[in-house]
This record gives structure tokens, sequence and C-alpha cells, in this order.
């Protein structure tokens, strides 16, 4: 339906729980653009894109002119998407790493291709390799534990001091794989999980998301459609738990707890229950597997301010 170099995740659910769509939308996370043109496609007036990657609006030079002033390319970073547009009809947010960057092996995403320890969407800043060789061991436990999940954060942390300098993503897998089991059948790579904590923390993930989400609530209009699809359970918590609270109800990390109730609510959550892939997206689409969708509602309520620590977020002690 939207052509392009890969298959948009969930595209058809977030037409579907978003109907009609319509007016203004916001394309945070503009990658490849399967959003953008599914949402130009399937009735938006106008669809502002949102990429920190300069390479995304270089490699939909050969399409995007047919749609004239319908889309806008905004070069940025979501966590500030109310400066590009107010009173929007909808905000998609798409939190997977783009296939052309997994793709290049001299973005240094990949755990499968060698080449230099990048993994900058932006193209600037610090690197992977900084963060590899110059964090405290402590540091780097931390950022393997909490935002990659890996159980076995402390001893890959000590084979890396141990290793260092690491300058090359093969290099970097092969020490973590030495510090595992071997993967039965069906199981993920041993680096997966390390190389998803290394990227979050250089491209401040967790971060963006938590001021996305914010800037989300700012900028849509009564009625406007917020859409997040992620790839892990972190992602989805934070997610999850920001629609909640905004849905009139405190997101208690205590489910023992009892809940509050806000004065007013800023979201209509559309299902309490993340909305993933149907049989016919997985066998079409196998990366959609982990994939889940939430939606929420904006109403007339004021936008306004959530902790950080209320939804979940990830924190490293002492900063990276």
């Amino acid at each position: 339906m939207t052509g392009g170099p890969h298959i948009p995740v969930l595209i058809d659910a977030i037409l579907a729980h978003c109907a009609p769509i319509e007016g203004t939308w916001l394309d945070g996370t503009f990658g490849a653009g399967g959003y953008t043109r599914a949402l130009l496609d399937g009735g938006a007036d106008t669809v502002i894109a949102v990429d920190r990657d300069p390479l995304a609006f270089e490699m939909a030079a050969d399409w995007a002119a047919g749609y004239g002033s319908r889309l806008r390319m905004q070069p940025g970073v979501f966590s500030k998407l109310d400066e590009y547009g107010t009173g929007l009809d909808g905000v998609v947010l798409d939190l997977g790493v783009s296939s052309m960057q997994l793709d290049q092996a001299a973005r240094g995403f990949s755990f499968q291709k060698d080449g230099p320890l990048d993994m900058r969407m932006s193209q600037d800043g610090p690197t992977a390799a900084d963060i590899v060789n110059q964090a405290d061991e402590g540091v780097l436990a931390d950022i393997l534990f909490h935002y990659g999940e890996e159980r076995a954060s402390r001893r890959i942390a000590r084979a890396i001091i141990m290793a260092r300098p690491i300058t090359t993503t093969l290099e970097l897998a092969g020490i973590v794989e030495k510090c595992l089991p071997r993967p039965k059948p069906g199981q993920s790579h041993p680096a997966t999980r390390s190389f998803q904590a290394l990227r979050i923390a250089v491209n401040n993930e967790y971060d963006e998301l938590y001021q996305g989400l914010m800037a989300a609530e700012r900028a849509l209009k009564p009625g406007g459609k917020l859409a997040v699809v992620t790839f892990h359970s972190v992602e989805d918590r934070m997610v999850k738990r920001f629609l909640t609270a905004r849905g009139g109800r405190s997101a208690n990390a205590n489910r023992y707890a009892p809940e509050t109730v806000q004065e007013a609510a800023q979201f209509t959550v559309k299902s309490r229950k993340a909305i993933g892939p149907d049989a016919t997206e997985l066998a079409a689409n196998p990366r959609s597997r982990s994939a889940k969708l939430r939606v929420g509602i904006r109403t007339d309520a004021p936008a306004g301010v959530i902790d950080a620590k209320s939804i979940s977020m990830p924190q490293i002690k002492g900063g990276i």
C-alpha cells in the first residue's frame, strides 16, 4: 500500500484505531517514510515529517515531491514536536530502529555487520565507542541492565573493561557472545540486548520518549490522536503508564496501592490492552512480532507535566 524500502509495522491497526485520518498529522519518526505515506494516502491533508537523521530526508527525495505541499519535512527530534506544529489532529511515533540504519554497516547499529561502533541517529555527538571505552564499569553495567534488560550486565561490563579499547561492532559483539550461553534455535543473538542498551544511551531515547509524550499532549487539539508503536517492554511500560496517568488514574508502580483519580484527564485511552499484530501481518512481516500499539485521544483538559519516575523511565545513577 505504501511502497518504500520497509513495511511500516501495525500501520493498518493505526489507520483503523485512529479513523478517520484527516487534518494535520505529525510523524515524529519519519525513517523510511512508511507511516507518513500511509497517512497521506489514508486521508491526512498534511503530514509534518520529523527525523533527526538527515539521511532519512535524502532517501525520500525521489518520492516526496509527489505529495507537494501536503508533506512538510522537518529536521529535528520528536521531543520538541510541539515546536513544529500545534493544534494537530494526530501524532504517530514508531520507536523501532529504522531498517536503513541497521542495513548500513558504517552506522554501527548492527551486531551482524562489521563497522565503527557509532550508533548515532543524528550523526553527531558522542558515539557508542565513547561510552564503551570511557564509562566506568558500574555505569556500563547499569546501562546494559536498565536500558537493555541484560541480566548478565555486570559480567559483560567487566569483559568490556578488560578488552578496551573496542572500536568495531563485531569486536563488541564477540566480547558479549563469550559472556553468554550459546543461544538455542529461535532465540535472539546474544548481543541483542547489549546493542539495544548502547543505542538507547547514545541517542538518549528514554528521555526523548518522556519529553515527546508531553510534547504530544501540548501539540494535539481536543480529539487529536496519539499513536505510539513500541518494540520492547521498557518503552511500552512508559507509554502505558503515561496514558494511564493522563487518562485520569495514577500510574502506580505498586499494583496493590489504591489508585488515585485526577481532577481532569488529558487523554481517553482507546484500549487498556496493547494492540499487537494479527496473523496476517505476522506472516508478512516477522519484525512486527514484538510490536505493541497504544492509542490515546486528547481531551480538552489543559496540558501538564508528569514526573519521569511515575512512568518508570529508567535512569542511570551518576549519568553517562
